[in-house]
């Protein structure tokens, strides 16, 4: 019998060590950095966003932890063909999640393996700056469109206050 901890924790090692969409986005029409000073983590994440406002394609780079590589890497997959409402509402769910201690809904999918860091809460933060860092990029293309990049760190106020 497989233990649920043990698959969650596959899960976050697969997508720590094989990360989709790690990359540059030559395209990007919405990006933001992010960054945890705490633990060292940083990521810039970029959007190309279509004219509906659907993630056509996502991309990040940056360095960090095994839980903010991995939260990185699940988060970009989620999004990734989303309209930015979609991908804003799974931002709400995402902190529901780790800040509220809600259960994970069954539309995030892989990204419930991210609630066992809960547990941990000086790392809920390692988990929450891709989503942090999503929140500023979206909120800043609604804004300036496509204005100079936006920095967040996890020190900063934000709707996930993780």
């Amino acid at each position: 019998m497989v233990n649920l901890d043990d698959l969650y924790r596959e899960i976050l090692l697969d997508h720590y060590r094989n990360p989709r969409n790690r990359r540059s986005l030559e395209s990007a029409n919405a990006s933001a950095d992010g960054s945890n000073p705490l633990c060292g983590d940083e990521i810039t994440l970029e959007l190309q966003l279509d004219d509906d406002g659907r993630i056509a394609d996502v991309a990040f780079s940056g360095d960090g932890c095994s839980i903010s590589q991995a939260s990185s890497s699940l988060m970009t997959e989620h999004i990734k063909g989303r309209n930015s409402k979609d991908a804003g509402a799974a931002i709400d769910a995402f902190q529901a999640m780790m800040v509220e201690g809600e259960e994970a809904p069954e539309e995030l999918g892989d990204i419930g393996a991210l609630a066992g860091v809960r547990k941990f809460p000086m790392r809920v933060k390692c988990a929450s700056l891709a989503w942090k860092t999503l929140e500023l990029a979206l909120a800043q293309r609604d804004r300036d469109g496509d204005a100079p990049r936006a920095t967040v760190t996890t020190d900063e106020r934000s709707t996930l206050n993780g």
